[in-house]
């Protein structure tokens, strides 16, 4: 018969050996590092041969973490998608002001490289995955909360729609295809205060067409 102390003792051991090593871990992270960077420096296509190097890990230790593209594009999207959130999370913790706390947020994601997540997107993956659901829907949650705290307290025009503000931080932070721009962050942070100033009520212009709402965009996804 087994005694309590061996069955206390088995769930320990089932435990050891399932959680992965620290090593294991911190190699997962420096590949999923390395293929955000290459990602946006160079497109969804890079070849993982160069995402090893990069992490300075062997190919071994890359398709032993991920088998294929489709499963390293996926851990990628859901590590921008998740840090993109926590940023918005941060900037609504840290600002008293709303409408500030909506632009460091932009400024943030465009750190993040969110729009680099548009061409992946359209590779070859399960873009309905339950992990990428969860994590899409709390970064709508929390630039949602950062759109209606400034609108609510006069500091953002009233014609625009959370829509408006991912729609635009996409546009703005995608690479440009073919172009190697080394200072290209001096440019996005400047267009995106641009966009920003457009944003501060009281409105200077009338804009044309309607709001681009959260359910537009998932129209289109």
């Amino acid at each position: 018969m087994e005694t309590t102390a061996e069955a206390a003792a088995a769930p320990a051991a089932q435990r050891r050996t399932s959680r992965p090593r620290a090593d294991a871990l911190r190699n997962r992270e420096r590949i999923v590092a390395a293929a955000r960077e290459l990602f946006v420096e160079f497109g969804p296509d890079v070849p993982l041969d160069d995402v090893a190097r990069r992490a300075g890990l062997g190919n071994a230790t890359l398709y032993r973490n991920f088998p294929d593209r489709a499963a390293l594009t996926h851990e990628v999207v859901l590590a921008v998608t998740s840090r993109t959130t926590r940023r918005a999370e941060e900037a609504a913790a840290a600002e008293p002001d709303p409408f500030v706390a909506l632009s460091s947020f932009v400024h943030a994601a465009a750190d993040e490289r969110i729009g680099a997540l548009c061409p992946l997107l359209s590779g070859v993956f399960d873009r309905d995955h339950p992990d990428l659901l969860a994590e899409r829907r709390r970064l709508e949650e929390a630039v949602e909360g950062l759109v209606r705290r400034a609108m609510s307290a006069g500091r953002l025009r009233a014609d625009i729609a959370v829509g408006d503000v991912l729609v635009a931080l996409s546009q703005l932070t995608r690479p440009l295809p073919g172009i190697a721009c080394p200072d290209i962050d001096r440019f996005t942070h400047r267009h995106l205060q641009l966009f920003l100033d457009g944003l501060e009520a009281p409105a200077r212009s009338r804009l044309p067409g309607s709001a681009a709402t959260l359910e537009d965009l998932r129209r289109r996804s």
